[in-house]
């Protein structure tokens, strides 16, 4: 191919002298010659590209590493390559640029803003982080406690007039700061170490104090929350077993709280449909939860652990299963005079430590205490013969003593009594079955001459009539002492032959006390 000549355009000429230095007028330029093959050169337009580079960027050339494409070996033949090339040297710049920024915004302050996620650096680029040094290696964590110095044997550090002992306000104050780390976490503290805070040994002290108390008072009251049934609310558990009966049918719905006491709460429910056929669930119920704390009646195992029937599953240490033998202990007891013909709640189900009886009153009002109402002379007379048939069927035909019979455990619905609360109720056979049945006795007695039965007995001829013993004593200490011999030699009975027979002599059975 021919070369051909390039000239750049003509001269402007001659002209004035502000023509010259007008910045929109024509530049001075001189003609270049080259060929069509250096004018197609690869390398010329490289070098040109730097030239105009250098001077439009200064600083951004500055700023690189190096030259926008460097050596002889490297193949820009593929565009790929190329596009991989400028791609990569953009990211160079833009991470440059958030350094510049970072720094600019952290400054020397404590807490640092790092934009690490914005980095756009390839993987593959290992020039880019020569020069970088990660602030969490290097900076000093001020959240960290020093080190306490040590403080020699002698109690003192330094000589003359920079001597510091051991009691120094400075060094005990730090001291003390690092130790608040120490606290529960969910005890605030706060940056002192970092703030370089002083506390002295009283305030101290007083922070010591109270993060035990206030630790102290979080566990009471998540036990409280989580395993204890309060006065007049439930456990999240118990929630979760009253809800499933309702789910389930058995209850129509729950209207509320009736009744509490030192061992249980009762609420009132309507009854709905059960899965079984042949049993019928009344339209009313009572659900009896039973306390799952013992801080209220503490005395329920010398009641149960000397109960055969529960005494091998008897652990004191573990509550909650005391407590769900015991409302077991009242379903059985319950079904034992229920069977016997006893005016008692029927019972319907028993969830673990939820009870669910018949409701024993109307239309949400349970039925009165007996110590509650008021009765005329022939209702407490006709009253007290229906509990001395009561007592003598619990004896003799449940193989019960009540254990707890008083006019607050008794109820008058219909023109009759009631029997509820038996949950505590032991055999005869119990090592303090007699002593139960002598201070229920006493209860029954000492209730009624006060409502004015003349026909009263007393609680050692009432105890001779409900138990069939024939116990001669003048006075109450010898009738006492005679009951703990009697069972005195039921016991040893027990620990010789294994098996739980009555030794109690009786002469025939007891009279039937009747109206």
């Amino acid at each position: 191919m021919d070369s051909v000549g390039v000239a750049a355009a003509p001269d402007a000429g001659p002209g004035p002298a502000w023509q010259s230095k007008c910045p929109w007028g024509a530049p001075n330029t001189t003609s270049i010659s080259c060929s069509l093959a250096d004018v197609m050169s690869e390398q010329l337009a490289k070098e040109l590209q730097l030239e105009e580079e250098n001077a439009a960027f200064p600083e951004v050339v500055a700023v690189a590493e190096g030259p926008f494409i460097t050596g002889e070996n490297i193949d820009t033949s593929s565009d790929l390559m190329l596009a991989q090339m400028l791609q990569m040297e953009f990211d160079r710049e833009y991470d440059a640029q958030l350094r510049r920024e970072e720094k600019k915004i952290n400054g020397d302050s404590k807490v640092s803003i790092s934009f690490e996620n914005y980095r756009k650096v390839h993987p593959y680029d290992s020039d880019s982080s020569e020069d970088e040094v990660d602030w969490q290696d290097t900076r000093h964590d001020p959240y960290r406690a020093d080190k306490p110095t040590t403080t020699p044997r002698r109690g003192f550090i330094g000589k003359g007039k920079d001597i510091t002992t051991k009691h120094d306000e400075v060094v005990c104050g730090r001291k003390n700061t690092a130790r608040m780390e120490n606290f529960a976490p969910e005890f605030q503290v706060g940056d002192g170490i970092g703030m370089d805070l002083k506390l002295s040994n009283q305030v101290f002290n007083a922070l010591k104090q109270h993060a035990y108390s206030e630790e102290r008072r979080s566990a009471r009251l998540h036990e409280k929350k989580e395993h204890s049934t309060a006065e007049k609310a439930v456990d999240p558990k118990t929630r979760l077993l009253l809800y499933k009966m309702v789910n389930a049918g058995m209850l129509e719905t729950i209207t509320g709280c009736i009744s509490t006491g030192k061992e249980s709460v009762v609420f009132h429910a309507y009854g709905g449909k059960s899965a079984a056929e042949d049993k019928v669930i009344p339209p009313e119920c009572a659900i009896k939860v039973f306390k799952t704390t013992l801080n209220e009646f503490k005395n329920r195992d010398k009641y149960i652990k000397d109960d055969y029937r529960f005494k091998d599953r008897f652990s004191k240490l573990n509550p909650r299963k005391i407590i769900r033998m015991w409302a077991e202990k009242e379903m059985h007891n319950l079904t034992r005079m229920q069977n016997a013909g006893i005016p008692c709640p029927e019972v319907v189900t028993l969830k673990k430590h939820v009870l669910v009886m018949s409701f024993i009153g109307q239309d949400q009002v349970p039925a009165p205490k007996l110590k509650d109402v008021t009765l005329n002379s022939e209702d407490m007379k006709k009253a007290y013969y229906q509990i001395l048939h009561m007592m003598q069927q619990l004896y003799k035909e449940c193989n019960l003593v009540h254990a707890d019979l008083s006019e607050y455990n008794m109820l008058w619905h219909d023109g009759k009594v009631w029997l509820i609360d038996v949950s505590q109720s032991v055999e005869p056979t119990h090592p303090h079955g007699l002593e139960f049945l002598f201070r229920d006795c006493r209860n029954v007695s000492q209730f009624f001459q006060k409502g004015g039965v003349a026909e009263v007995l007393n609680e050692r001829e009432l105890f001779n009539a409900v138990s069939g013993l024939n116990i001669t004593a003048d006075n109450e200490v010898d009738f006492q002492a005679e009951i703990e011999a009697l069972e005195k030699m039921n016991e040893d009975h027990v620990q010789n032959h294994g098996k739980k027979l009555s030794m109690f002599s009786s002469d025939g059975d007891p009279p039937i006390y009747d109206e």
